[in-house]
């Protein structure tokens, strides 16, 4: 009788557990906007996340990028305009620095 008990009652906690990383996953982000960000280097915007992956186009020190996501620890995701053409890529974090507001 314990045993049976003891069952039902982790079969409820797997259950209210899996409804709450649901709702979770279903929470929008609060900002999500493209932000502005200006860069501090030049930089390469990568077509993948990794830096063997090709070469989209180069960013000058100052230009500015809209960060779309903050897809890991080192890149971010961008879009930029270039020679009238709208690029979206991928960016090495420190292309912007420390930003002074986290």
């Amino acid at each position: 009788m314990k045993s049976t008990a003891l069952l039902a009652l982790a079969i409820a906690g797997m259950f209210t557990a899996c409804t709450s990383a649901r709702d979770e996953v279903r929470r929008t982000a609060p900002n999500t906007v493209p932000v502005p960000h200006n860069t501090i280097v030049d930089c390469p915007v990568y077509d993948g996340m990794t830096k063997t992956s090709n070469v989209l186009t180069q960013t000058t020190a100052g230009n500015t990028v809209q960060v779309l996501d903050t897809i890991n620890a080192y890149f971010v995701r961008v879009r930029l305009e270039k020679a009238g053409l709208v690029q979206t890529g991928y960016m090495d974090r420190r292309c912007f620095g420390v930003r002074g507001d986290k």
